[in-house]
This record gives structure tokens, sequence and C-alpha cells, in this order.
């Protein structure tokens, strides 16, 4: 009955947060990976450019993300690691160059010092940067509380106490919109490992249409519906005896709840030595039950209000669903400020990790398995669009979010950014989410998600599978956009010439030039070509055919939408905002 009763309240709590929060609006950015110099720059990733008209003192570099931001009166998180002797990150009013920072935080390490500066205004920390290893930051800024926290860790998991404090209110330096990015005073290359900032603004309390309970009123409230709630289904289980209608059945498909010392126990207290993956809005760890000899992954999220929000989303679609070929949920976890998703545990790791770390180690995926990947993920797309009670939506179907069981059968994760709708229910504009590479053209201009959108992601997993290369990757001087690679190939004749290398011609030819087509079919720039994905399944099945173009098919829209990757990786000198984009997450 505790369990049910949690359940319950957490379900109330989803509620009233939902109605509270209409108004927020939120921005998210992700970079994997990227480095920067002085002189010849080396992006690797879409979405910065190099300031290539600025040099610190003594030599140095900078790079900016390319779009202004808006954050008065939001507040921000970013996280980020990097190898470098010397870096700041930044808040500037021009994307010329960062001397004008209205914020900055800047790691030190020739004086072994952590500076937060904001006009005249700096506080100073001494801490050590002179171990040569990566370090991680977290800077998180309060809007209602006006405060600034600075955490710096050798290790992946966020401290309990920040290293820097400071009470300061940025609104007055965030009336227009800014420009994010690092800089460095040296002139050695800078790695930055990883970077991610969210930022969310919501209304004053005075809005017209935003009010928020006392406390009293709301626990009121609560336990109402909550009573109201529970008459219902007595009423209901006494008035239709039928047991597949009792109280008991409503909760046998809801996943239970941890005790917080459980999965504290089996991940060893959250160590970095148990992490295994980073999700959406969470760090996944490998937990190993001692008293039941079982091993589960345990997805911890962020703890910020985005971490709690995907939480919510996460859990209360992916708790009814049901499918071979979904990551399942154990469980869940919402004590002493944690919130924790508990996972079946996949043995081979991500798709990602097996088509491009594992061949390093003798491990390749064979062309049986690729082709059961594609069957499977196939399989539960057409599930989730088509056979589920509301439609669902992932928006971030990518190789890093299909996992692999111990026989190589592809599992489907991570739906902190799905939405579900009624399956006669019209998409509605809102802020792109996803990664780039995968995602749609007409989803990034109009922001409108469908089940075609996930189908453009399907095709290009395919290609994925199909090729053994990334969406996008660096070739010399160049960024290479996979479906426009293959699409290049097919109009030469030479598609098959697409097959992954390493697997050595292990493969008939038509199954291969098969997955090539259909992930061109997917990946078609015009939505109303892509096929559905029952069709999909029928073509994997040799029970219909498909025709593909030889030349790609290109769109018109009524504002610039550039497609291929040199607008989107552009040097400063080439700096354009109105046409260009990048790669990251938004949310």
């Amino acid at each position: 009955m505790k369990m049910k009763m949690k359940m319950l309240m957490l379900m109330l709590w989803e509620v009233m947060r939902v109605g509270a929060e209409k108004e927020r609006v939120e921005v998210r950015l992700e970079f994997p990976s990227f480095s920067f110099t002085v002189g010849d720059s080396s992006l690797r990733n879409g979405g910065l450019v190099r300031m290539s008209n600025f040099k610190g003192e003594g030599g140095g570099g900078a790079v900016v993300y390319i779009h202004p931001i808006s954050l008065l009166h939001s507040s921000f998180s970013t996280v980020f690691s990097f190898n470098s002797s010397s870096l700041s990150f930044f808040i500037s009013p021009s994307n010329a160059v960062p001397s004008s920072a209205l914020v900055a935080v800047e790691f030190d390490s020739i004086h072994n010092q952590v500076g937060f500066h904001v006009d005249s205004t700096s506080s100073l920390k001494r801490a050590d940067l002179k171990s040569g290893n990566s370090i991680s930051s977290w800077i998180d800024y309060s809007s209602p509380e006006s405060m600034v926290n600075v955490f710096m860790s050798y290790s992946h998991s966020k401290p309990l106490h920040p290293l820097l404090s400071l009470n300061f209110d940025l609104s007055p330096h965030l009336t227009h919109p800014v420009y994010l990015g690092f800089s460095s005073s040296t002139p050695a290359t800078s790695h930055i490992l990883r970077w991610t900032f969210h930022s969310s603004f919501l209304p004053p309390n005075n809005h017209p249409h935003f009010h928020i309970l006392p406390l009293p009123l709301a626990l009121a409230v609560s336990f109402f519906l909550a009573f109201s709630f529970l008459a219902f289904l007595f009423i209901r289980r006494s008035t239709h005896p039928n047991p597949t209608h009792n109280f008991e059945s409503t909760f046998l498909s809801c996943p239970r709840a941890f005790p917080y010392k459980d999965l504290n126990s089996a991940t060893r207290a959250f160590h970095p030595s148990r992490i295994v993956g980073h999700g959406s809005f969470g760090t996944v760890y490998k937990a190993f039950f001692l008293s039941s000899g079982t091993i589960a992954a345990v997805k911890r999220s962020r703890h910020s209000h985005q971490g709690k929000t995907e939480f919510l989303a996460e859990l209360s679609i992916i708790a009814g669903l049901r499918h071979k070929n979904l990551v399942q949920l154990q469980g869940w976890c919402v004590e002493k400020g944690e919130l924790l998703l508990v996972y079946d545990f996949m043995p081979n790791g991500s798709l990602d990790k097996m088509l491009y770390k594992e061949p390093d180690r003798g491990r390749l995926l064979t062309w049986s398995h690729r082709q059961n990947i594609a069957l499977g993920l196939a399989s539960v797309l057409l599930y989730l669009h088509q056979e589920c009670e509301q439609r669902v939506i992932h928006r971030d179907i990518k190789a890093a979010n299909i996992l692999l069981d111990g026989n190589f059968n592809p599992r489907l994760g991570d739906f902190g950014l799905a939405k579900l709708m009624d399956h006669d229910e019209s998409p509605v504009s809102t802020l792109t989410a996803g990664t780039m590479g995968y995602l749609a053209p007409e989803y990034l201009q109009y922001g409108k998600a469908t089940d075609k959108t996930d189908v453009f992601s399907y095709g290009v997993v395919v290609l994925e599978v199909a090729c053994g290369r990334r969406p996008i990757e660096r070739h010399g001087s160049k960024m290479v956009n996979l479906v426009d690679w293959v699409w290049e190939l097919h109009s030469q004749g030479k598609l098959i010439d697409a097959a992954d290398k390493r697997l050595n011609g292990e493969f008939q030819d038509q199954e291969m030039t098969k997955l090539l087509l259909l992930g061109l079919s997917c990946a078609n720039p015009d939505s109303a070509e892509r096929p559905s994905m029952r069709r999909v399944l029928q073509i994997l099945n040799n029970e219909a055919t498909l025709v593909v173009p030889k030349l790609k098919p290109t769109l018109t829209f009524s504002t610039p939408l550039p497609l291929t990757i040199e607008d989107i990786v552009s040097d400063a000198q080439e700096f354009n905002t109105s046409h260009s984009i990048c790669e990251i997450k938004i949310h």
C-alpha cells in the first residue's frame, strides 16, 4: 500500500507541476567534444565558430556558440569537462571577442585558482589545477535567488558543495541576448570533452496565468484528489468484480519503488568506476545487488529542474510500455533528493559503442546482427507509433540510445525527450529536441515532431549500421553528412561501395543494397515520401519493394535552412547567424 500511495502521489505531483509550469521557456545545448587553437582551428562539432580575430595574452584562442540566447530573468546551468592549462567560460554581449565578456568563470592552472568575474566584481578560490587530468565543472545560476554556484571535480560526479558561491543578480547584465563560449590564454590546444548548457525562464508570480497555491492549500488539494481517486477505485471494484479491474491489478504493471539504500549500496555510492554511460538528462551506473546476485542499470537524474522534468516524463511514458525491443524499466526511487530509474542491464552496451569503439578491441557486429538490429528497431517504432493507446514520438532515436542485450537484440531506451500524442492529434510547434545529424529538416525548421521525424532518425541509424560511419564525420578539412554521402554514391551507381569495409564483404550484395536503400528512403528530406514503420517492416521482410530516386530530393523553406555541413561548421570570418544551424540538443 505504501508503494501504491507513493506512485499515486508521484502522479499527482506531475499533474500539479505541469499545470504550474506551462509557461516555462527552456533552451538546451549539448556538444559531445571539440578542440580549438589559435590559427587553424580543428572544431569537431558544428554550431561553434572559432574567433580567428581573437588572441589572448601570449597567444590563445576562443570559440563561441553561433546563436545569441536570451537569459534575462532565466536560471541556467552548464556542465563541461576539459583538458587545458587555462580555460574560461564566458557570457558576452558580442560574438566578436570575449574581452567584452559580461560574465566569466576562469580556471587558471598557473596560479592554481578558479575565479568568477562580472564587471568589477571578482571572487577567487584556490584549487589544484595542475594534475594534468581532465576537469569537470558545473556552473549553476538561480535567477529567483540571485545565486551563482561553481563546482569542480576530477570525476563526472558533481560534488555536494560548491567551490565558489556568490550572491549576485545577473539580470541587469543580461537585458539583451548574449553569446556563450570558451577562451584560453595559452597557445596550446584546448580540448572540451563535453559541454551542455540549459536555461529555463519562468514568468514572475504576478503573471495573470501563473498562480502558486499556499502549501496548506496545495496539500489539502492533493489529499482530496488522492482520497477521491481511491474512493473511485473502491466503488469501481465493488461494482465491477472482474479481477482485471481491481486495485491490485491497476498497479500490477507499474514499476516498483526501490529503497535508496539498496541502490546506493549496489552502485558503491554512485562511484565513478560504476559509470557505464550518460543519458539525455542523467548518468547511468552499473548496479550489483548482492542479495539477489542480479545486475541492473541505474539512471541518476541531474540535480536540476530539467532533470526532474525529464525523470517524470520518462517514468510516466515508459512505465506503461511493453515490447521485447524496449529497455525494460524495473523501478524507480525518489528519496534523499535523488531521482533514480532502474532498468534491465544491457551487457553489450550501446549500438554506438559496438559500431565505433568495440571493433578496436576485436569485436565487430556481424551482418546478421546488423540486420536483426534494423528489424528490431523497426518493430518497436511500429509499436510506439501505431499500436500504443497513445502515439509515442521518441524524438531522440540515435545509436547511443539503442542498447544491445546479451544476444545483440536491440532495445530502445532513453525516453526523456519523448512526447505522447493522440492518434488523430495534429502536431504543434515546440522547441526542437534531439541530436543533430539525426533530425529531420522539417523538424529543424518548424519544430513539429511527428512519427515521420522518428522515421528520418531511424533511416540515419540504418545507414550507420550498414556503413559503420557516424551521421556527421570529419574527413580531412571537411565535415561529411552520411545521408548526403550515401546518396551521392547511389547517384553514381556505386551504392554498394557504402558498405562497412570492416565486414570484408561477408554479406549478400542484394541484402546490403536493400538496407542502404531503406535508409535513404526513410531519410528522404520530403517527409511525405518517407515510408511508415509498418511499410518499413514489410520491406525488411521482403513483403514490399521500394524505389529511391537517384538524386537526393531538395526542399525549399520559407526561411533559410542550411542542409550542408559546410553551412553548419563555419569560420568566424564567414559568421552569419541567420544561415547557421548546429550539432546540439535544444529542448
